[in-house]
């Protein structure tokens, strides 16, 4: 006999405004009304915005990432009710598959405007750009950075559960404590994300008084927190498990910010192969699973999918704990990291990419990152591999040094400033 089809149970409208649609929201807050209520070990599907939820086009310009609002990215779909869910319980999230819209076999990877985002290198490479990538089965290829291709792990960067008032608060007050500390020492960059009504969006609230509500109290969904959030973990594909504490009756899980790829990073800031995707899943219950298996943060299990180059073929970058002027740092893994992602582009560059294009390549295609060291004072150390085989020419060093391919390309820029 033949099975029933999957049901969608949240649809989004690619042309219309996230805000006229229910189903959606862009702000963690206890009292978002559910949308929808699924049973454990149910299958279902729902279709997610890409991240900037409809603001950004297949275009060769990049007028769309100069316009971006960023108080409205991260339109997530859901929340979606569990039944029997309660707090104190492990949500079980089984990603079975995803995947791009049919009819959108497209995303892309941008720099960001460094007054809006937290790119790592925004004060290398300030300036708005943008590179579309186009879907051919499982390999993603690009017309702005040439001579690269390779198969996506296609997965969302957001998955989490909502918070209790006690968590929401706990989280908004410990933020603001960061933000108040830089702002006394005069830190020039921003270092969190605090609530901002601006671009919020309460999904189906029915009051305006909830709305409102929701919009001034509600956080941001721009870090990962306890209850998931914005993981951006890449190996989170078709097939995984996720375990995520429940701190609601009911759960309200929602989904979001699909990548079709994504470097270790996401470098960037807008740094994954963005896109539209529509998402299948499978939801259950571990009950009273925090406090009996002491998981108060998320764990997950990668899936058995995932592209196969040899342990031969990764060219590795190392970087340590020592910045580009020459300060020393105690075993600062983030100086480490960086040092690691600016020799592979210094690299990249010798083959003809401009630095823009080899920063956003790094941010999109599958680079395995690891902490190498972190006890040998007083460097930390971080390896930075690039698989080779997703170039059409050889990278690896040779005598004479790299032979430039030629005319590359660009990424695409905004038509004015």
């Amino acid at each position: 006999m033949a099975k029933d089809p999957i049901p969608t149970i949240i649809n989004v409208d690619l042309k219309k405004p996230y805000y006229e649609q229910p189903g959606l929201h862009t702000r963690w807050h206890p009292e978002i009304p559910f949308y929808c209520k699924v049973k454990p070990g149910e299958v279902f599907k729902v279709e997610c915005f890409d991240s900037s939820g409809g603001q950004v086009f297949n275009t060769d310009d990049a007028d769309d990432i100069k316009n971006v609002n960023p108080m409205g990215i991260h339109c997530l779909s859901g929340p979606i009710e569990v039944e029997g869910a309660e707090p104190g319980d492990l949500l079980i999230v089984e990603i079975q598959d995803v995947q791009p819209f049919p009819d959108e076999p497209w995303g892309y990877t941008a720099i960001m405007d460094p007054a809006k985002s937290s790119a790592f290198l925004g004060d290398i490479y300030p300036n708005m750009q943008k590179a579309i990538w186009d879907f051919n089965g499982i390999f993603a290829s690009s017309r702005h950075i040439p001579h690269v291709k390779f198969p996506g792990f296609i997965h969302p960067g957001i998955i989490g559960t909502l918070p209790s008032y006690e968590m929401l608060n706990t989280w908004k007050e410990r933020e603001s404590k960061l933000v108040d500390f830089h702002a006394s020492i005069n830190t020039p960059h921003t270092v969190a994300a605090l609530p901002n009504p601006e671009g919020a969006y309460a999904g189906q609230a029915v009051s305006a008084e909830l709305a409102k509500k929701i919009a001034e109290e509600g956080v941001r969904t721009v870090p990962p927190r306890e209850h998931g959030g914005n993981i951006d973990i890449k190996n989170l594909s078709r097939g995984a498990k996720a375990y995520l504490p429940v701190y609601v009756k009911g759960a309200g899980f929602s989904v979001g910010d699909i990548h079709f790829s994504e470097g270790d990073g996401e470098i960037s800031f807008c740094g994954a192969i963005e896109m539209h995707g529509i998402i299948t899943l499978k939801l259950g219950l571990i009950k009273n699973g925090m406090k009996d298996l002491s998981i108060y943060n998320p764990v997950f299990l990668p899936g058995p999918v995932e592209a196969h180059y040899g342990p031969s073929r990764y060219l590795t970058f190392q970087g340590i704990s020592v910045d580009e002027s020459g300060k020393q740092h105690f075993l600062d893994v983030k100086v480490a990291f960086r040092q690691a992602v600016l020799n592979a582009i210094e690299y990249l560059k010798k083959f003809g990419y401009s630095g823009e294009q080899a920063y956003l390549l790094l941010s999109a295609a599958p680079v395995e990152t690891h902490i190498s060291s972190i006890v040998d004072i007083p460097n930390s150390c971080v390896s930075y591999a690039i698989p080779a085989d997703i170039f059409d020419f050889d990278i690896m060093p040779k005598e004479g040094g790299p032979t430039s391919q030629g005319d590359m390309g660009s990424t695409v820029f905004p038509t004015s400033k």
